[in-house]
């Protein structure tokens, strides 16, 4: 109640003028559910008998903005002292059972509505301005009892839109509840069903679950049922794999664990989509590179090489974005660096390589690393953690001698083209790239080291004639 009242001028005051236009007008959905776990944003969805050009009459002169691109869904969107509003017409959608795309048709009843949506928990309604409630569901009960169940039949629901079997697993992520047993065995036999929803859905609804408050919940379910095998099969496929360090059941709990830990070292950052999504997709290439010594012991040699192709294979066919998947498949990439640290043989110009490769993934890079700890062995965990602790210092250190951020050649490409005297072109390059090598090797050079060391190089290379 707290929360309707915070919001109550704006809506009773919209629902005052549907009713004085001859409509209804109820809260519905997600706004209601999370009205009463305490956690109503800014962002209000109503449902209405009302069809969108009547809406938009009622908004006229009272909305400070409206928007039309759900109109064909029967959505209206609009703007009043800073909450977000989106009033729909009631909905009685026809399926084909062969796309996701519904035959959009109007409904008459606020409970015909109801009856359609995904889960009791978001089929809820409180209507205004009178602010009665309307639970013809059991939807009360189940956000009580943390249970997801379907308001038809889960084989209905899941038969009109598949993608609401992937929706109750971003449930179980974000809001860690439990699936009814009548939906998980319908997740089970309709996983195939996922198949007719597009990568740019199913992407969406993953990455809500990812970034969900428990996505281990929401992972196991999509592995347990099935789900992961219709989008993302690498994810069941560790299980089959033994963890090289022998204290897991297999790389699958071990992934998790990683997840988790990601999760927890984000701290107060909020969720951090490439962080997680490298933790899962890190040892994806173990499968492939698994070899077997003649003494028993597992390997999985260069799997991070593989895992990184693969990682971006995946998110490539999940039409994720360009930079974030570059950005997560380099933190695949470079998830083993670290290792071999402890052995002393870092000299600081691995350091600046470690540094320069990482760029601005580097605070990721260290949340990976340490989540990737997951030996049981407290003696081995702290040693690695010491050695990580050591490694960061040193970073540091090494930081505030040098500009780590930046490291470039301490020659630019106009002051290579005038000593050289070569215009534009690759010779420019390959000097550029010379000078940035050396400076990763030996840190800093003063101009006229760095001018003798790029005359040295071009005379090597016969760019110009001895001295």
């Amino acid at each position: 109640m707290a929360e309707l009242i915070r919001v109550s001028p704006v809506a009773d005051e919209l629902g005052r003028r549907f009713a004085k236009a001859g409509h209804e007008l109820h809260l519905v959905g997600g706004s209601v559910r999370d009205a009463l776990l305490g956690r109503l944003g800014d962002d209000l969805d109503f449902a209405t008998d009302a069809h969108p050009e009547q809406t938009l009459a009622v908004l006229k002169g009272w909305a400070e903005a409206t928007w039309e691109t759900g109109r064909e869904f029967g959505t209206i969107g609009a703007q009043r002292d800073g909450l977000r509003l989106e009033i729909t017409t009631f909905r009685a959608d026809v399926y084909d059972g062969v796309s996701r795309n519904p035959v959009v048709q109007w409904g008459t009843s606020l409970a015909e509505d109801l009856r359609r949506r995904d889960f009791t928990v978001n089929a809820m309604a409180v209507s205004l301005p009178d602010h009665v409630f309307t639970d013809a569901y059991g939807g009360l009960a189940d956000l009580a009892d943390k249970r997801l169940r379907t308001p038809a039949s889960p084989e209905e629901s899941f038969g009109d839109d598949p993608l609401r079997m992937l929706r109750a697993a971003r449930f179980a992520a974000q809001l860690r509840f439990a699936v009814d047993p009548g939906v998980r065995a319908a997740m089970v036999a309709m996983a195939a069903d996922l198949d007719r929803i597009t990568a740019e859905r199913i992407r969406d609804e993953f990455t809500k679950l990812l970034s969900g408050a428990d996505p281990v919940a929401g992972l196991r379910l999509l592995v347990d049922t099935g789900l992961a095998d219709r989008f993302m099969p690498e994810l069941s496929g560790l299980k089959l794999e033994i963890d090289e360090h022998a204290q897991h059941k297999d790389v699958y709990e071990h992934t998790l664990i990683v997840v988790a830990n990601a999760v927890r070292l984000e701290g107060d950052s909020g969720p951090d989509f490439v962080l997680r999504m490298a933790a899962l997709m890190h040892d994806v290439g173990k499968p492939a590179t698994k070899a077997v010594s003649p003494d028993g012991r597992v390997s999985f040699h260069h799997h991070e090489v593989v895992g990184a192709r693969m990682t971006k294979q995946r998110m490539k066919a999940m039409r994720y974005p360009k930079d974030v998947t570059a950005d997560v498949v380099e933190l695949v990439a470079l998830h083993l660096r670290f290792y071999g640290y402890g052995r002393g043989e870092w000299t600081d110009s691995a350091v600046r390589r470690y540094v320069t490769d990482a760029g601005p993934l580097l605070s990721r890079l260290h949340k990976l690393t340490r989540s990737d700890v997951t030996t049981r062995n407290r003696r081995k965990a702290a040693q690695l953690a010491a050695d990580y602790d050591a490694l960061e210092v040193r970073i540091a250190r090494i930081a505030e001698e040098e500009d780590l951020a930046r490291v470039r050649p301490d020659l630019d490409g106009n002051a290579i083209m005038e000593l050289l005297g070569v215009p534009p072109g690759p010779v420019v390059g390959r000097a550029w790239r010379h000078l940035k090598e050396l400076r990763l090797e030996h840190g800093p050079l003063d101009r006229d080291q760095a001018e003798a060391e790029l005359l040295r190089w071009a005379r090597a290379e016969g760019i110009v004639g001895p001295e």
